[in-house]
């Protein structure tokens, strides 16, 4: 499948799974999920239930996305949040990965979930949010706007929280200067600040490989999902691991 028809197929049917649900790993509250790699994401294919973070001194990793980190079209065991969890299991770190992903988020969706999210503390937030908005052709500046208030309500919420920023790409329909500025929208907004680390693209190595993306063109398969997994876990593990260090069990 080439990348143009990849994303002609995204276009064409993102949109139309605003209604479908969100996928679910770790807890939930319209969001969770988890899953990766040290051994290798995908080792185990049973979520449990995650501690409660805000009473065992744990981490908590908030994954903020749309149908994405939801799973569409995959069990929620499958899912790349979910194989996240199941990587930390792997290593009896004591960490939880909350997935709050919905299908057809955008950004302004994301913005009006993350207060009442952020009801419970975050350590780490995962940013994978925009696609949704591009594919619709959202004014830049407010995607910008929307993902820098998430990330800014987050990091004035828990100062001591780290972000992590899921870029995506989109196809060219709407202009090669809108898709050009979409794609450099999300290093532009990682370089602002000292506690988000940018992810470029976290389809890369799954987006164009028609075995890792189902038949809709649109969602990673679960061998896809194990792909994604490690693309994050390459970000994530190294923030865990800093924040082991600082604060030791």
């Amino acid at each position: 499948m080439t990348t143009a028809r990849l994303y002609l197929l995204l276009l064409c049917g993102v949109l139309s799974l605003a209604g479908c649900g969100a996928d679910r790993s770790a807890s939930d509250t319209s969001s969770p999920d988890t899953a990766a790699s040290a051994p290798a994401p995908g080792a185990a294919d049973t979520a449990r239930t995650a501690p409660d973070t805000t009473t065992d001194g744990g981490v908590r990793v908030l994954v903020l996305g749309n149908s994405i980190a939801a799973g569409s079209g995959v069990s929620p065991q499958q899912a790349f949040p979910a194989r996240l969890q199941q990587t930390v299991d792997s290593l009896d770190w004591n960490v939880t990965v909350q997935n709050a992903g919905v299908s057809g988020e955008t950004t302004a969706g994301g913005l009006r979930r993350i207060g009442w999210l952020l009801n419970e503390p975050v350590d780490i937030l995962l940013l994978e949010l925009g696609g949704n908005d591009g594919l619709r052709g959202v004014d830049l500046t407010s995607t910008r706007d929307n993902l820098t208030a998430i990330i800014d309500t987050t990091l004035s919420t828990y100062p001591d929280a780290r972000v992590l920023l899921a870029g995506m790409q989109i196809p060219s329909n709407l202009g090669a200067d809108y898709t050009r500025q979409f794609r450099d929208l999300y290093p532009s907004i990682a370089d602002r600040y000292d506690r988000v680390t940018l992810i470029p693209f976290i389809l890369e190595d799954v987006a164009t490989v028609d075995s890792l993306m189902q038949d809709d063109g649109i969602h990673p398969t679960a061998a896809g999902h194990r792909v994604v997994a490690n693309n994050v876990w390459e970000y994530l593990r190294p923030m865990l691991e800093d924040r082991r260090v600082r604060d030791p069990a």
